[in-house]
């Protein structure tokens, strides 16, 4: 079954260019799971996100840069669909990645300076995430149980 319901690379892909928010999970302090959720963009085979530098989120990857994370869809159990990754962090440079996360969620900001200028202003207590995934689970339940709804 478990195979049956597994999605390619090319089908995880457009199901992430799909979902707008990705729930991270970073490893606490206490050892804990520390679950947020992050708009995000997928670039070049990497997750990227940015988020507060002094969030939580990012204490943690300071500590310890590995990280799960979990997009999923579906209203009913013959509709349920997910990607659950797990992989490593590191920090990047800022502007590329509010560009593309900025692009996916809000349309292009093109060449307008002022509109440039305000996004660089609100973004310069933000930290810049590249996840690079090295374990992947999927699951389109769709694929096996058309028309069925427990």
């Amino acid at each position: 079954m478990r195979d049956a319901i597994k999605m390619s690379a090319e089908e995880v892909e457009a199901f992430l260019g799909e979902q707008k928010t990705l729930i991270v999970a970073t490893i606490g302090r206490n050892g804990l799971p520390h679950l947020a959720p992050m708009w995000f963009a997928w670039v070049d085979g990497a997750l990227v996100f940015c988020t507060d530098r002094k969030s939580q989120k990012i204490v943690n990857l300071q500590r310890d840069p590995r990280c799960s994370v979990l997009a999923e869809a579906g209203k009913t159990y013959d509709q349920l669909r997910g990607v659950h990754m797990e992989g490593v962090t590191e920090f990047t440079e800022l502007g590329p990645v509010v560009d593309a996360v900025v692009a996916r969620n809000f349309g292009e900001v093109g060449d307008d300076p002022d509109a440039r200028e305000a996004l660089r202003k609100a973004m310069s207590r933000r930290a810049a995430v590249i996840f690079r995934p090295t374990k992947t689970a999927s699951w389109d339940h769709r694929k096996t149980m058309s028309g069925v709804n427990p």
